[in-house]
């Protein structure tokens, strides 16, 4: 139960806690106040209890696929918002102009919804096996050494993030971004193949060599939504999400450099 209950948080909690580092690094680096990031845990909290304790009523949305819609549409809603906020943090490393109420929002909801959405998993885990005789100490002792760990291994991105300067930080946090995006999005594929609303397969299984349970595999997980054995139709809703995300970036990237050439020459 110990080492279940370890493995089972650290999952949960890497994915929320690497975007979260990551958002808020940037955040720090390009002066921007991070008042908002209070709103977005609350957010989260309030909303993982929400979401945990009314599983039941969820799961028999949709005629019985209601807990796998609902996991794929927040997911696709969090690719959704990091496509706005990648493009706003570009905008702001050129323009440094005042942030807009809707890019502070966007910020909250990402972090309130990625929150929600690992966070409801830890709420049902605990749940489901705090009734269990004397599997209380080892279930609430694993559970915060995994969330421990979690939240280590954010600090230690996020300091490492700020070891660089600002133009190369920007530059890979836009690349993780985009790697966590596509895992989402990956992810979703998956939720939607068991509501039987994509259809399934399996394109190659790399089990043997990199299990999802090892600490490699759960890593790999939070930061790209690995799977050992993909569908054909997770794979193409990966390559959309990063195509996508990568384009849009490098389009207005480009278009920033250009309108700062142009200002130059004209001064």
């Amino acid at each position: 139960m110990l080492l279940t209950s370890v493995i089972i948080v650290i999952r949960e909690v890497l994915e929320a806690a690497l975007l979260i580092s990551i958002l808020l690094s940037l955040c720090f680096q390009l002066g921007i106040a991070r008042k908002w990031f209070k709103w977005g845990v609350l957010g989260g909290l309030l909303g993982s209890i929400g979401i945990g304790s009314q599983l039941g009523f969820i799961s028999n949305l949709f005629d019985g696929i209601g807990q796998e819609v609902v996991d794929a549409g927040l997911q696709i809603f969090i690719y959704i918002c990091l496509l706005y906020i990648c493009v706003e943090f570009i905008r702001h490393y050129y323009q440094r102009q005042a942030l807009s109420h809707t890019f502070r929002a966007i910020l909250i909801v990402i972090i309130a919804c990625v929150m929600t959405r690992e966070g409801s998993e830890i709420y049902i885990y605990l749940s489901a096996f705090r009734s269990v005789p004397h599997a209380s100490l080892s279930l609430y002792s694993g559970s915060l050494i995994g969330l421990g760990i979690g939240m280590s291994c954010c600090a230690l991105l996020y300091y490492w993030l700020l070891s660089f300067s600002l133009a190369r930080s920007l530059l890979i946090s836009c690349v993780l971004l985009t790697m966590v995006g596509s895992g989402m999005m990956l992810q979703a594929g998956k939720m939607l193949i068991q509501a039987d609303l994509l259809p399934d397969g399996q394109l190659w299984d790399t089990t043997r060599f990199l299990s999802e349970e090892g600490l490699t595999g759960q890593i790999l997980y939070a930061l790209a939504g690995y799977e050992a054995t993909p569908a054909p139709a997770q794979l193409i809703l990966y390559v959309f999400g990063t195509v996508s995300m990568s384009g849009l970036m490098l389009a207005y990237y480009g278009y920033c450099r250009r309108r700062q050439t142009i200002a130059e020459v004209i001064k």
